[in-house]
């Protein structure tokens, strides 16, 4: 994985607390059940990629 900056990881951190607790919704409003789109939506809000 890419190297990210801390406030990438603060970013991170953030949105898996959010799937964690069950209050992380997708762009449609739907909760998010899986890991994996949890993933891809923090990624994706901090601006860092899976790949290098």
């Amino acid at each position: 994985m890419a190297k990210q900056t801390p406030a990438q990881k603060r970013k991170i951190e953030k949105v898996m607390g959010e799937y964690k607790d069950g209050d992380l919704k997708s762009s449609s409003g739907d909760k998010v059940t899986k890991r994996d789109q949890a993933i891809a939506i923090a990624l994706s809000e901090a601006g860092a990629s899976k790949k290098d």
